[in-house]
C-alpha cells in the first residue's frame, strides 16, 4: 500500500509518521508526506525519517498538487487542518478554506483517482460541551467555535462521499492529544514551556474546564486501526477516559517540574469555551481492540522531558 499523509509534519501526523517508518510490521511500500510548513509544521518534526518517506511541501488547497498526488497513493490519512480554538475565534476564514475546501479538493482527487481508503482525522469538540455522561459517534452535532465547526462541516463532507460515491471514508474523533512536538499554543505544552522560562501559567476563567486527555501516540496507533481494519462509512471516537480539569492539569504540571503552585494566573475566559468534553470509546475498543495505555503521570513525564530537550530548537 502507498500512504498519502497530510499534514504529516504538524503535531498528530508527525507521530503518526514516525510510527508508521519506525514499524517493521507494516506493509507500506512508499509513504508521501504533504504539508504546508505554517507555523504548527516543522521539518524537525520528521527529519529522523526523511530517508523513509517523499516530503513535498504543498497544501490541501492546491487542487492540482492533489490530482498528481493521489495518481500515485492507495490509501490517505488527512491531517491537514488548523486547530487552534483562539485563533479560530480571532480569524475563521483560514479555518473554513483549509478545513473544508481543503478537504473538498482532498475529496474529489481520492474519488477521481479512485483512493481505496480514506481516514478524515478529526476532533470530540465537534459534539459540543456535555455536562454528565459522554457522547457516542451516534450524538448529534453541537460545536461552539467555528474550529469546531469547520471540523463538524468537514466530517459531514467526507461521510457524503462515502454515501453518495462509495468512497471507503472512516472518520476518527479524538479527545485532546498531548505529547512531543506540539506547537506550544495549546494547553500542555505551553504550561510545561512557561514554566521553563518562569512565566506564569494562564488559566482562563475557574479553570475548572475539564477535557480528557489522551497521549499523541496512543491515538496514532487507533488512527492506523481505523486505516487498517476500520469499517467503511464508521466513525471512531478515541479517548483515554483521563479526565481533569485545566486547574487539576497545571497543578500536575508544576509539581513534576518541582516549581511552586503560586504560578497560575486567571485570566478572562475564552469566548464560547466549552465546559466539558466526555466521549464513550467502546466502539473502537470493541470493533477493533483498542484502548489508549499510557497512563497520564508517563505521558506527562515523556512530554516535560521532550520539551526540556527540545524548547529552544521549536522556539
Amino acid at each position: 500500500m502507498k500512504l498519502l499523509i497530510t499534514g504529516g509534519a504538524g503535531f498528530i501526523g508527525s507521530n503518526f509518521t514516525k510510527l508508521v517508518t519506525q514499524n517493521s510490521n507494516l506493509n507500506f511500500d512508499k509513504v508521501t508526506v504533504l504539508d504546508n510548513l505554517t507555523y504548527a509544521g516543522n521539518l524537525d518534526n520528521i527529519k529522523n525519517y526523511k530517508d523513509k518517506i517523499e516530503f513535498i511541501k504543498g497544501d490541501i488547497r492546491d487542487r492540482n498538487l492533489l490530482l498528481s498526488l493521489t495518481r500515485r497513493v492507495d490509501a490517505i490519512v488527512n491531517f491537514a487542518a488548523e486547530s487552534h480554538v483562539d485563533r479560530s475565534i480571532k480569524s475563521s476564514n483560514i479555518f473554513m478554506e483549509t478545513n473544508i475546501l481543503g478537504l473538498h479538493n482532498l475529496l474529489e482527487c481520492a474519488k477521481l483517482n479512485g483512493i481505496e481508503s480514506f481516514v478524515q482525522v478529526s476532533t470530540d469538540e465537534v459534539y459540543g460541551s456535555i455536562k454528565s455522561g459522554t457522547f457516542n459517534e451516534n450524538s448529534a452535532l453541537n460545536p461552539s467555535s467555528p474550529y469546531a465547526a469547520s471540523k463538524a462541516s468537514a466530517d459531514l463532507l467526507a461521510l457524503s462521499y462515502f454515501k453518495t460515491y462509495d468512497l471507503n471514508i472512516k472518520i476518527t474523533r479524538s479527545s485532546n492529544n498531548y505529547g512531543p512536538m506540539q506547537y506550544p499554543e495549546k494547553i500542555i505544552p505551553l504550561f510545561i514551556t512557561n514554566l521553563i522560562q518562569r512565566k506564569k501559567l494562564p488559566i482562563y476563567g475557574s479553570g475548572l474546564n475539564i477535557r480528557d486527555w489522551l497521549y499523541v501516540e496512543d491515538n496514532c496507533e487507533a488512527i492506523l486501526r481505523v486505516l487498517e481494519h476500520g469499517q467503511p462509512g464508521r466513525i471512531y471516537n478515541i479517548g483515554a477516559g483521563i479526565e481533569l480539569s485545566n486547574l487539576e492539569i497545571a497543578s500536575l504540571i508544576m509539581k513534576k517540574m518541582k516549581i511552586n503552585q503560586e504560578m497560575v494566573e486567571y485570566v478572562p475566559d475564552r469566548k464560547g469555551h466549552d465546559f466539558r468534553y466526555s466521549i464513550d470509546s467502546s466502539r473502537i475498543k470493541n470493533e477493533l481492540g483498542f484502548s489508549a495505555t499510557t497512563l497520564l503521570d508517563e505521558g506527562l513525564e515523556k512530554t516535560i522531558l521532550w520539551y526540556k530537550t527540545n524548547f529552544k530548537v521549536i522556539n
